[in-house]
């Protein structure tokens, strides 16, 4: 027999049934019920007019390479090696791990991959992932009306992954984009595609966040939308039936979904596009930099304050930073006027600028902020020379500062100075106990201490003996081309 704790519970449950509707039912353990305030209940979405209206301009793509001859270890059809390759899953080797394969096609033994895409406009634009096409002799695009049509690559940008495809044809159901900036974490999305190649698969979910850093360029929606092989380059698409997204990429640890998945958000994908169908080709801002994250104890340590901004470990020679003044060890807060919050912020704003325009950094330079102007140049530039570390001179004796924290410095010579294109510096004879914990080694040339610019030894002593031995001494040092900060903490 149900024990009688059970019994009560599916008897109060039904009581609570009863009133459903009327107003929320509080159930005690003896089955006393008071009513309480009716309180807004909302019920679950309904995707089926947005399937009615947005599925029309869902497309399946279908690719064919030439046969090239080569085989694959695993034994795995192309799809699913595709799908191990895209989202960094481990390839199977051993026959018992491997995936069902779809029935041989021995008339046709071109390697095959599927995927999705969604009508752009009327005239035939269509838009998918840059992996979808990647790679592809032909590319055959399946309207939901069976049509099809080869289709011609007018783009591809594979920093972002979005590509355009066109086929010949009029009058197609184009699909409305949405507004990015109002999509909510939490907001319902439906997903459209061909996820192993089944053509027209609907799938649901919620935002799970936004401005999701997995790419240098994309702040990647996150949803828990099923996403599958096939799905890729399909749309992501809101509830008032405008897509939102493209979905791209997933996170796994199995090989399948896992509830994460990934889309480009529509704003970045329409920029892309825009380039991709007027030059088939998409051109990025640079300003010659290599830049790193900036720590909390490192902004507190400097006076930044909070951890923001990109830290300049790097400057090209002869690029606009160089040209502008930028310096290593500044720290970039804003560009243009828009703040830097993180360092993945700078590359997205200095990638959408226009090379040739005018524009301004704001560095956080030893204490103060200063306005930069700076000309964008084009990020196919060449890349820069990498500056040989000085040769070691004799080593001198440590002061008593400098031997409490493990340093020994040597000038610099005028030819190392201007081989390396620094002002000024120490070079690190030695580095032991502190400064070694701290990561320093021989080799490496101190730029600053103690938030003070270094022009030799005596530079280097002085602000060493000024520095609160009580607080960790930071220090901007360079090694090689990059440049970066480093905390001394003293032994107490």
């Amino acid at each position: 027999m149900m024990p009688k704790f059970y019994l009560n519970t599916l008897r109060s449950v039904a009581l609570a049934g009863m009133f459903a509707g009327v107003s929320s039912v509080l159930v005690l353990p003896h089955g006393a019920a008071f009513a309480q305030p009716a309180a807004a209940v909302r019920g679950l979405p309904d995707f089926t007019d947005l399937v009615d209206q947005v599925g029309p301009s869902v497309v399946n793509i279908r690719t064919v390479e030439k046969a090239s001859g080569r085989g694959n270890a695993s034994g795995m059809d192309e799809e699913m090696l595709e799908f191990f390759r895209r989202f960094g899953v481990p390839i199977p080797n051993a026959p018992r791990q491997q995936r069902p394969q779809r029935p041989q096609q021995e008339e046709d033994p071109q390697p095959r991959g599927v995927g999705s895409g969604f009508i752009l406009t009327a005239d035939g634009f269509v838009m998918t992932n840059a992996h979808v096409v990647d790679g592809a002799d032909e590319v055959i695009v399946t309207l939901p009306d069976k049509r099809e049509f080869k289709a011609k690559i007018v783009g591809a940008d594979k920093r972002t992954d979005v590509a355009v495809v066109k086929i010949e044809a009029t009058g197609l159901p184009a699909v409305k984009v949405g507004d990015v900036s109002r999509l909510r974490v939490g907001e319902w999305v439906m997903a459209i595609g061909s996820p192993f190649g089944l053509e027209n698969t609907v799938t649901a979910g919620i935002v799970s966040a936004k401005q999701r850093d997995t790419g240098d360029y994309l702040p990647f929606i996150q949803t828990d939308v099923a996403i599958n092989p096939g799905n890729s380059g399909g749309p992501l698409i809101n509830m008032r039936g405008e897509v939102v997204g493209i979905n791209s990429q997933i996170y796994s640890r199995s090989g399948g979904f896992m509830g994460i998945s990934f889309a480009i958000p529509m704003d970045e994908a329409i920029r892309v596009s825009e380039q991709l169908r007027a030059t088939g080709r998409v051109t990025r801002g640079r300003i010659g930099v290599q830049i790193g994250q900036v720590t909390k104890d490192v902004a507190e340590s400097i006076g930044l304050g909070k951890a923001q901004g990109a830290l300049v470990t790097g400057v090209e020679a002869g690029s606009p930073a160089d040209k502008a003044g930028v310096e290593a060890g500044d720290i970039i807060t804003r560009f243009d006027g828009k703040p830097i919050d993180k360092v993945a912020d700078l590359p997205r704003l200095v990638g959408n600028t226009k090379p040739g325009s005018k524009s301004t950094v704001t560095v956080f330079r030893r204490g103060t902020s200063r306005d930069l102007g700076i000309t964008i140049a084009e990020i196919e530039a060449e890349k820069p020379a990498v500056a040989k570390a000085p040769e070691r001179e004799e080593k001198p004796k440590a002061s008593a500062a400098a031997q409490q924290i493990g340093l020994a410095v040597t000038e610099l010579t005028d030819a190392q100075k201007k081989e390396l294109k620094v002002r000024g510096g120490v070079a690190v004879a030695a580095a032991t106990e502190a400064a070694a914990r701290a990561g320093l080694r021989e080799g490496d040339i101190i730029l600053s201490i103690a938030n003070t610019e270094i022009t030799g030894v005596k530079d280097f002593e002085a602000a060493l003996s000024k520095a609160d031995k009580s607080k960790p001494v930071n220090v901007l040092y360079r090694r090689g081309e990059w440049a970066q900060y480093a905390l001394i903490r003293p032994a107490r």
